[in-house]
């Protein structure tokens, strides 16, 4: 992401994000049943690692971006519905994070090449997290997004477009660094 956002592209940004996640977890179903069927092939260790890249990188920085950006918006509202919606969501960023810590030791070890997991738990692991992402990311795109759209319109939405931009750009030049 390197444009600045403005607030309908903000909000498609954030929406693409989500269509990236249901992909990467479509993605992560597929690698178990490879690894189940052929075991730890070059193609898994490689799926392995793109899908732990992922989750370790652009869905972190996702959630940061509604936590800096959308959430506040919700959270300073009068409604008492949308303040405990934005702390739900917020709550499950911290549920996601605990189940996809259960989840990264796996696909580290799978992108290098060691068996040491048991796929069953990593199966019951993804079915966990894919559950939790799904209802939050119905709870966002149904409440939080919508009102927070309504509520930003006075607010600076190229600032946070710049903000995730260079956050990421950062993020990415970290990364190249300790490659």
């Amino acid at each position: 992401m390197s444009a600045v956002l403005a607030s309908p592209d903000l909000f498609n940004f954030l929406d693409s994000t989500h269509r990236d996640i249901h992909q990467q977890i479509r993605r992560l179903h597929a690698l178990v049943d490879l690894i189940e069927s052929s075991g730890l092939n070059a193609a898994a260790r490689t799926e392995a690692g793109e899908v732990l890249a992922y989750f370790n990188g652009e869905a972190r920085q996702h959630h940061l971006d509604e936590e800096k950006h959308i959430f506040p918006a919700l959270l300073s509202s009068q409604n008492a519905e949308l303040v405990q919606a934005a702390e739900h969501l917020t709550q499950d960023h911290g549920w996601l994070e605990e189940n996809w810590l259960q989840i990264a030791p796996s696909l580290a070890a799978a992108t290098n090449g060691n068996h040491w997991f048991d796929t069953l738990e990593l199966r019951h692991a993804l079915e966990v997290f894919e559950a939790l992402y799904l209802d939050h990311i119905l709870l966002e795109e149904s409440i939080a997004y919508p009102e927070a759209k309504k509520r930003l319109e006075a607010y600076d939405a190229a600032g946070a477009g710049r903000e995730m931009a260079k956050r990421r750009v950062l993020q990415s030049g970290a990364v190249r660094a300790r490659a």
